[in-house]
This record gives C-alpha cells, structure tokens and sequence, in this order.
C-alpha cells in the first residue's frame, strides 16, 4: 500500500470517528483535527518504511493510543486484550505478579502499597519506593504498562527489582519470586473486647467479606465489644462500589460520596442506607501513605460525618475516578479518568490526602528493663497506712529498700527476738511472692508491649479505643 494511500485510509478512518463524536464543532476545528491526524499518518508511514527494524502496525496503534492516554494523567492507559483480561481477574480477587500497587512519578515506577502476604509485601518492598530497574533494564523511558508487564511472569520465577527509598543512602535491589497472588480483601480478628478488621484492597469479594467478619466478631466478643478498628493502611483502592458498601455499613444516612465529570450536570451521588453493622460502637480508622482512592473514600466519609476518628497518617491523596471503557471484542478497553470524586462535605482529596485526626506516625518501640525495685509510698518505711482498712503487707518491701547498714543492723537486732532462720524464710517467702507478683503484673502487659513493639500504630489504636470504652462507661453510671 502507497504511503498516500495509507495516510489517507487513517485520516478518513479517523476523521470520520470524530466527525461523528464532535458535530457542533467549527469548520476551523475540524480542519486543524484534520492537519493533526495527517501529521500523525505521516509519522505512521514513515515508520513503517524507514525504521531500522520491521514493526508490526498493531504494536505502533496501541502504543499511540497509550501514549496518548498516559499523557493526560498517572491513571489512565491502554489495555490491550491481554492486559483487559488481567484486570478483569485482579478485580476478582486472583492474578499473577508480585502483588504491588503503583503509579508513574517522574518517569519512574512509584510504589503505592505492596498487598499483604504477596511476594512484594514479604521481601520488604514499602509504600512510597521508587522502582528504578527491573533485572538490570531502567525504567527510565518506560511507559506503566510496559513496566507492569515486566513485573509479571511465570510463577516461581525471579526478578530482581532495583529500589530507590526515601532515607535510604544508596539504590539497592531486592529479589522477588513471582506468584500467583490471590487476594483475600478482609481480615479480621479480636483484640481484647475490640473488633480488628484489616481490608487490604476494594475486590468483588469486600462487601461480603466485611459483613463476614463483623458477624463472626459479634459472636466471639458477644456484649462485652468496645469498638471497632478498620485498618486501611497501604490500601490502594479498588472498586467504588465497594467502597460506598464499607462506609455504608457504618452510616445510618446521608451521602456517602459524590463524582462530578466534566460535564456541570455530570454528578452522580450515592446515599447511605438505614443500618449501622457496629451498632453505634466507636470505630477507629487507621491510614497511612499508602491508603488510596477507595480507602480515602471510606475514611473521608466517616470523617465528615464524625462517624469514626481517622488515626495514622496522611493518605495518598487519589481523588479521581477511572472508569474502564470496552473497545470491543479482542481490542481491549481504555483506562480513563472521567470524573473526581467528593466526600460528603464537598472537599476533593485529590493531590492533598486525608488529613487525620490525630496524627500517629510509624515508630519503633523498645521494652524498657527496670533496674533494681521500683519505689512507691507504700515502699518507704513508717509509712501511713490507708485508712480504707487495706492490709500493709510491704514491710519487707520497705526493709529491701534499707541501706545495707541499717538492713544488717535491723537483722542483728530481730524484729522480735525469735529464730533468725525463720525470720529469714519468711522474709524469703515474701520476697518469692513480690517477685512472682512483679512477673504476674509484667507478664499481663506484654501482650500490649509486644503489639507496641511490631506495630506502634495499632497499639496506639487499641489504647484509644479501651480510653473511649472507659469514658462511656463513667458517663452512663
């Protein structure tokens, strides 16, 4: 086929689709469309006879087409049939890859959040990394889909994946071992009297998950539950039905979020609907960097209405909405962002995040070991005795905090002139048993110790919940 008649074929082709997309428009936009289309048929046709390398015609259009789409934004791109397919079973719940969540940055792979139990998440990749290089290749230069897709592969095979991090003074690589991930969406668990419930990701499968989870919760924990914590840490998003169903089942009423396209008559709101799945109960909502689009859904919502008190740190700040158009059988379908979305009090997140209540940054925690006994006023000798009538049973903690020479002089003397041996064992027996309520007393607050040291966020959560629960109580006696 001629070079003229190839460039005439693709503007006419074209420039029919969009002669039927813009009517309205003028004479002179149309012939400036058409000045552009010629351009970009003349650049098709010279590739096609010039490149140093034979290239298929279909490779050239989808690449087009997606650089056409990554232009506009971060979140809207190509997929192809195969890449259709993917997402199409990633939003089910299964998919092959290294299970992490990312945007482009500056030309670069960005990390929004690694899922739980993915190959990814255990090889320590973090919210916020930058992906530099995959098996040595830079990404530099590479669209987001053509990075995806070296990040997937066969399960059971390795890439190694070069990572720049904040803080961290030189680039460094990690090994990861591709999987199949199959994602499950809800987690839960009791902590203490409080409900814990982790969602990783908005899949088909959260609704019914989280519905799950706080029934089989209820019954554990029965009348004695205090609240309800909702982890949405390193959450990047999913689907917007879900998200309206999650804030939904906390809300009794009102609007939960609203999207406005271009078009001003372009909006579209979703209500709440009567039922509350915690009763009423506080709930505490965790986020962090990594927490994206449906998870800033959620929280933005139970926010404005005071439903919840949002704990941790800012979140990613994705306030806009893709929606995936089908181009046809085998010809994939376009990712494109067609409107942003709005929490119930009017306020876009978009590029700004949700603010939390109160701010928790991540920290590490250490145990603390106690040197020598700890002093009180039950612990000094000649001290008052309560006048509630509790029994004094501290005198030998008091005599343990004598100085050697008056605590010889005191053992000289006797306390009443009986048998030193048995004086000596009872004084050993006492100290046996300070000791072991010293353990009892350490032994009950390491599981809280522990927790603080794994995850300062969480413990700082459960704290704050057993304060609330404690103040209600008061309040109602």
């Amino acid at each position: 086929m001629s070079k003229s008649l190839l460039r005439l074929c693709f503007v006419v082709a074209v420039g029919l689709s969009i002669v039927g997309i813009h009517q309205n428009a003028s004479a002179v936009d149309r012939s400036e469309t058409y000045r552009q289309l010629n351009l970009f048929s003349d650049v098709f046709a010279r590739i096609r006879s010039n490149y140093v390398e034979e290239v298929e015609d279909k490779e050239m259009i989808e690449a087009a087409i997606n650089g056409m789409l990554t232009s506009l934004d971060p979140h809207s791109s190509f997929l192809n049939a195969e890449r259709y397919e993917d997402m199409q079973v990633q939003t089910k719940g299964e998919f092959g890859g290294l299970g992490i969540e990312v945007t482009m940055e500056n030309g670069l792979v960005k990390v929004i959040s690694p899922i739980d139990d993915t190959p990814a998440f255990h090889a320590g990749i973090e919210a916020g990394d930058f992906i530099t290089a995959l098996d040595g290749e830079a990404i530099q230069g590479m669209n987001l889909s053509e990075a995806v897709d070296l990040m997937r592969g066969k399960p059971g095979t390795t890439l190694t994946v070069t990572v720049a991090r904040k803080g961290a003074p030189a680039r460094f690589d990690v090994d990861i071992v591709r999987a199949i991930i199959k994602i499950r969406s809800v987690r839960h668990r009791k902590e203490g009297n409080t409900a814990y419930i982790r969602i990783t990701t908005f899949n088909e499968q959260t609704e019914l998950g989280l519905k799950k989870a706080i029934k089989e919760l209820k019954e554990e924990i029965g009348e004695d539950m205090n609240g309800v914590i909702l982890d949405l840490r390193s959450n990047p998003g999913g689907l917007l039905d879900q998200a309206v169903a999650v804030a939904d089942a906390f809300l009794e009423q009102g609007e939960i979020v609203q999207t406005r396209g271009r078009d001003p008559q372009d909006v579209q709101r979703y209500q709440a609907h009567s039922g509350d799945l915690a009763n009423g109960l506080p709930i505490i909502v965790l986020i962090n960097g990594g927490s994206a689009s449906a998870s800033e859904i959620v929280a933005g919502a139970l926010q404005d209405y005071n439903r919840a008190l949002i704990v941790g740190t800012k979140s990613f700040g994705k306030g806009s909405v893709q929606t995936i158009i089908p181009l046809g059988r085998e010809k994939g379908a376009m990712r494109l962002t067609t409107a942003r979305y709005f929490t119930p009090s009017g306020r876009s997140i978009q590029a700004e995040g949700i603010e939390p209540d109160l701010v928790v940054e991540p920290a590490k925690i250490e145990k603390y070991d106690r040197v020598g006994t700890r002093r009180s006023e039950a612990s000094l000798r000649g001290h008052l005795d309560n006048p509630n009538g509790k029994e004094d049973d501290t005198d030998e903690e008091a005599e343990d905090e004598l100085p050697p020479a008056k605590k010889k002089e005191k053992d000289a003397k006797g306390d009443d002139g009986g048998d030193d041996d048995a004086d000596a064992k009872e004084g050993d027996d006492a100290d046996d048993t300070a000791d072991k309520d010293e353990a009892d007393s350490d032994s009950e607050s390491e599981s809280s110790t522990d927790r603080a040291i794994k995850d300062y966020q969480l413990a700082y959560a459960l704290d704050l919940m057993k304060g609330i629960s404690i103040m209600q109580n008061r309040a109602a006696d």
